[in-house]
């Protein structure tokens, strides 16, 4: 008769074990239903696409033999084309570009100008090995929110580098209106 006592009162020991997790796990459940799912913008690779796109036809057009990446917000490259007799340094480069324009949120010429004159941030370009504080990199924006950057690189200056990145943000702007 011990034997069936011990047996019942452990029955209502882990029932009222598993009754007590079910209203935490509830209560849980329930408090998390009332906070919404979080949204984040993101760059479709169709966009990508399209910048890149864009931005190899303006150099190529001007005569110059780029490599062009696009990268997402984590930059993580998405696209990367390398035009018709591009030098190999420039899938490099280019990449970099794009990853340091997503990653900073800024363009790679403007941080280069920036840290030019101020010796103590020199050690932005050391943060890590993907970093390149050379212009030609530029973020890409939907609103307000930063969705990821566009590099190129190959052509003979920033500038000219910078031109056909614009002229890949400029694709897609136009796709936004």
């Amino acid at each position: 008769m011990k034997y069936f006592q011990s047996a019942a009162q452990c029955f209502k020991t882990a029932l009222a074990k598993i009754t007590l997790a079910s209203s935490a796990l509830f209560l849980v459940s329930a408090a998390n239903a009332a906070e919404p799912l979080p949204t984040q913008t993101y760059l479709p690779l169709t966009l990508a696409q399209t910048a890149a796109t864009a931005a190899l036809k303006k150099c190529t057009a001007d005569g110059h033999r780029i490599s062009v990446a696009v990268a997402d917000r984590a930059g993580v490259v998405i696209v990367l084309l390398r035009g018709n007799s591009a030098g190999v340094h420039t899938v490099d480069s280019s990449s970099r570009k794009a990853y340091t324009a997503a990653s900073m949120g800024r363009s790679t010429l403007e941080l280069a100008n920036f840290i030019k004159d101020k010796p103590e941030l020199h050690g932005l370009r050391d943060m890590n090995e993907k970093i390149l504080l050379l212009g030609g990199g530029l973020p890409i924006k939907m609103g307000d929110d930063l969705v990821g950057g566009i590099g190129v690189g190959g052509t003979p200056s920033a500038d000219l580098d910078d031109a056909c990145a614009q002229a890949g943000l400029d694709a897609i702007l136009e796709k936004d209106k």
